[in-house]
């Protein structure tokens, strides 16, 4: 008897950050199983991401098994102002008119498939979830829920649907201390931690229609691993009546990705900066791909280091500017030549490259999950500073549950139009680059525990092989 190979299809959102960890564990996938023979990722279209195309190809262009099969947009797609207003309910809308699109294509992926490789089952975005049903149920492939961010948000997920049976109504923000027992959470958590699309209409109501049909997956893949989140992983290894959840990240693209205007000169300029700096000297301040604040937030930011004094970092993305303009022309009056010698301000930055230099001892971020994982993959201890989907509740983990980041501010986003203050900032960053001795260690200790986890016998390289196993026992049946 022949053995077939297995072709598996991923589904992703159409944004660039969960392109990334898609590809990068579509690559995994491959190197760790020979009998994985060819994975293909369908890229949704969406003007929220009109690169994201692009960006896919650079990241596969050495990887012969990885097909990217674009789709076009659906006729009616969904309003773009709904994206602008409720960002979930956008994908979640935009999913539903690319369905018979996705489906056509599946369906075609299957009957071009040879005697030899057949196709083993969907691999879909947690936005996607609709799609078991529709795709993977009709066309008798089981399907698999890549979860791009960690296991409390898993564990929120859960809490949702028995949440609303109870108040059939998005948060209210004015109760936002009222403390909420979350699955996987050790401590109460303040609503007001909670991601701020649960306290909008529109993306709540895309959040409980997603949140059920997590049980109706054939399992849940985790961008985390089990020594950074026990307590979750522990919860859902004892919860009956629930797909089986494994651990299989961190998954990483150390190889840096390309913006849309990067030239060669910015990151070599950053990098012989860097190179000029003491160890662990330099703060980073950079807020993800989508992450920006206004004008006078800078300002406040631009005083908060002169007032500390330490060498720094800042890449800065600002409200409708300056990606592709100057970031000193936001900057205070002056500041450039306060500061000579001392910091260096760019728009895009490097973050893998700059994580991983030994200059940096500090990093102000977002929160985004990928960056997290960076954060720790390099031993560099975070202040938070969450501004978007579900930072906040990874802040409040980092902070409160884990003792891993200061305590910069963790709920920004529900305090809009609330100044971050010099003074806030300022006493974060001398925390994190002269007072965070334990909290170094142990960000480096957690370092550590990620290398092994994915090496031979580690916590997410067995349950990684151990989906894969149960992935080709269903392919066989």
């Amino acid at each position: 008897m022949v053995n077939k190979k297995t072709e598996l299809i991923f589904i992703p959102v159409p944004s660039t950050g969960h392109l990334l960890v898609h590809i990068e564990f579509a690559k995994r996938l491959i190197n760790l199983d020979h009998r994985i023979d060819t994975i293909t990722i369908l890229n949704l279209s969406s003007p929220s991401t009109p690169h994201a195309s692009v960006f896919a190809r650079s990241l596969i262009a050495s990887q012969p098994k990885i097909r990217l099969h674009d789709l076009p947009s659906p006729n009616d797609p969904p309003p773009f102002d709904l994206y602008q207003r409720a960002p979930e309910a956008y994908i979640v809308n935009l999913i539903k008119k690319t369905t018979p699109l996705i489906k056509d294509a599946v369906s075609s992926i299957i009957r071009q498939g040879s005697d030899s490789v057949r196709v083993a089952g969907l691999i879909l975005d947690l936005f996607c979830n609709s799609l078991i049903n529709d795709v993977g149920n009709e066309l008798n492939l089981p399907s698999y829920i890549y979860l791009t961010c960690n296991a409390r948000y898993l564990g929120m997920m859960k809490y949702l649907p028995d949440r609303h049976l109870k108040i059939a109504s998005e948060f209210d923000l004015s109760s936002g201390d009222e403390e909420l027992t979350v699955p996987g959470f050790v401590n109460a958590m303040p609503a007001k931690f909670m991601p701020p699309g649960l306290f909008n209409r529109e993306a709540y109501e895309a959040y409980v229609e997603l949140a059920p049909m997590f049980a109706d997956a054939k399992g849940i893949l985790v961008n985390s691993f089990a020594e950074l989140e026990p307590h979750p992983f522990d919860y859902f290894s004892n919860l009956e009546k629930f797909p089986p959840v494994y651990p299989v990240g961190p998954i990483l693209s150390l190889k840096d990705r390309a913006s849309p205007n990067e030239e060669a000169a910015d990151r070599d300029r950053i990098v012989r900066w860097l190179d000029d700096q003491p160890e662990s000297s330099v703060v980073f301040l950079c807020f993800g791909s989508k992450g920006s604040v206004d004008e006078p937030q800078v300002k406040e930011i631009a005083r908060a280091l002169e007032l500390v004094g330490c060498r720094f970092l800042w890449s800065i993305r600002t409200s409708g500017a300056v990606e592709s303009g100057d970031p000193d022309d936001v900057l205070p009056e002056g500041f450039m030549g306060r500061v000579a010698g001392q910091g260096l301000v760019c728009g895009w930055a490097p973050q893998v490259e700059v994580l991983a230099h030994k200059a940096i001892g500090g990093f102000v971020s977002h929160c985004g999950w990928n960056s997290t994982l960076e954060s720790l993959w390099f031993g560099v201890p975070v202040a938070t500073w969450p501004m978007y989907a579900e930072q906040q509740l990874n802040a409040f983990a980092l902070v409160n549950e884990l003792g891993l980041a200061v305590d910069l501010r963790m709920d920004y986003v529900t305090g809009r139009g609330d100044l971050v203050t010099c003074d806030e900032i300022a006493r974060a960053v001398r925390s994190l680059m002269d007072g965070g001795d334990e909290k170094r260690k142990k960000v480096k200790e957690m370092a550590d525990a990620a290398r092994k986890a994915l090496m031979d016998g580690g916590s997410s390289s067995l349950a990684t092989a151990r989906f894969i196993g149960e992935l080709l026992e269903e392919d066989l049946c």
